[in-house]
């Protein structure tokens, strides 16, 4: 079963920048329409921005404007570039295809404090 592997969270203070990669495990998976997604502390998982392999985009109103969403499909690699972060960005983010049922990743922290 192939594995998306997030990375590139970790603690930054409001205001600031983090760039994060979803891996796929295999070369061979291909990546459709793509999501990431954020598990905030208390609230129930919610899609935050999506990419369709023919470049079109979508996002929640909350990051409109402060987060990009991008990919490398010959590394078989998403990004969510993230600026002007907040508070209330904080949690944890996960990738995986937005038809899919299941995440299979483990997913990458995020933290926005001073």
């Amino acid at each position: 079963q192939v594995q998306l592997v997030e990375s590139g969270g970790g603690l930054v203070q409001p205001g600031g920048s983090l760039t994060l990669s979803c891996a796929a495990s295999e070369s061979t998976y291909k990546m459709f329409t793509m999501g990431w997604y954020r598990q905030a502390p208390g609230k129930q998982r919610e899609l935050v921005a999506s990419l369709r392999r023919d470049g079109q985009t979508t996002y929640v109103d909350s990051v409109k404007g402060r987060f990009t969403v991008s990919a490398d499909y010959t590394k078989n690699t998403m990004y969510l570039q993230m600026n002007s972060l907040k508070a209330e960005d904080t949690g944890v983010y996960y990738c995986k295809d937005v038809s899919d049922t299941h995440y299979p990743g483990q997913g990458t922290q995020v933290t926005v404090s001073s």
